[in-house]
């Protein structure tokens, strides 16, 4: 069955102050491209999103993003000393040079030492970090399901769409089968009449040799292999499309067969029904061409 690169995902959670919400997103792309954007300092957390994205999808250019906000009121306050000694360092420079220069300053309270930046800091523990990571962990088999679902539902729509392109195309090549047949009385005329004015005009002419020239146009006017592959391309496509590994590579290389064909077709057709066909199946099969551009 037909998945589709299209797709779209989030989920929020909660966890101790702590709230975030994923978002997943997929577009089209040759290859498998992914696109992460998440917060500093979770360890681990980048590793796992990419190895569920190579678990369950094979193509597609992927943006996984975290919002994550963290409510910090809560959390126990502790000083930083090695930046406290720093502040305090910078103090007693402050009141040496001070009174080097004959300038009074008043004492420092320990309110005025404490508001300096980094003295005191958010008391974080490496097993808080560790919790909050396990927990939006646990939210990536769900998002994966929500954004595969969608990539399934979208590929059901998709699916429709090229299944109705591809019985157009197999009836524009009945059409075209027939144009053929009705090219022949058409062709024959037209070999006769040319053969009856070479005769009639040149007073040396081997016949032998003109027959043989005229049956060289004629097998390159032939359309009878064009045609048979155009059918085989038919099933080729019916089966890549009913079948659940990721087909969008093939399908896409087996339209440029398709097109392959068409382009020859009316490059050989010299009549006017069947270059009408082929021409309608060059449009079919370059609409059928832009929508597997978003199969995986």
């Amino acid at each position: 069955m037909i998945q589709s690169m299209t797709a779209y995902a989030s989920r929020t959670g909660t966890l101790d102050g702590a709230s975030w919400i994923w978002e997943m997103r997929g577009v089209n792309a040759r290859g498998l491209d992914v696109r992460l954007r998440l917060p500093d300092g979770l360890d681990g957390l980048e590793q796992a999103v990419r190895a569920s994205i190579k678990e369950n999808l094979t193509r597609g250019n992927i943006t996984v993003s975290l919002r994550l906000t963290r409510d910090d009121t809560g959390s126990a306050l502790a000083v930083d000393e090695a930046q406290l000694d720093r502040v305090l360092q910078a103090l007693e420079q402050v009141q040496d040079r001070a009174f080097s220069l004959g300038v009074t300053l008043g004492q420092p309270t320990a309110a005025d030492v404490l508001s300096q930046r980094g003295v005191v800091v958010q008391n974080k523990s490496e097993e808080d970090d560790s919790t909050l990571v396990d927990a939006l962990k646990a939210d990536l088999p769900e998002l994966m399901k929500d954004f595969v679902a969608m990539r399934s539902a979208e590929g059901d729509a998709l699916q429709n769409v090229l299944l109705s392109q591809v019985d157009e195309i197999e009836s524009l090549t009945t059409s075209a089968i027939q144009a053929a047949e009705a090219r022949k009385s058409h062709q024959a005329a037209s070999l006769k009449d040319a053969f009856n004015r070479v005769m009639a005009e040149a007073k040396e002419v081997d016949p032998t040799r003109v027959e043989q020239e005229l049956a060289v146009i004629a097998v390159k006017q032939d359309v009878t292999e064009e045609l048979d592959r155009l059918t085989a391309h038919i099933s080729a496509a019916r089966d890549m499309i009913a079948d659940p590994k990721p087909m969008g590579r093939k399908l896409d290389f087996l339209a440029q067969e398709f097109n392959r064909e068409a382009n020859t077709l009316c490059s050989k057709a010299q009549f006017k029904d069947l270059t009408s066909v082929g021409l309608d199946l060059k449009a079919v099969i370059d609409q059928m061409r832009e929508q597997i551009q978003n199969v995986e």
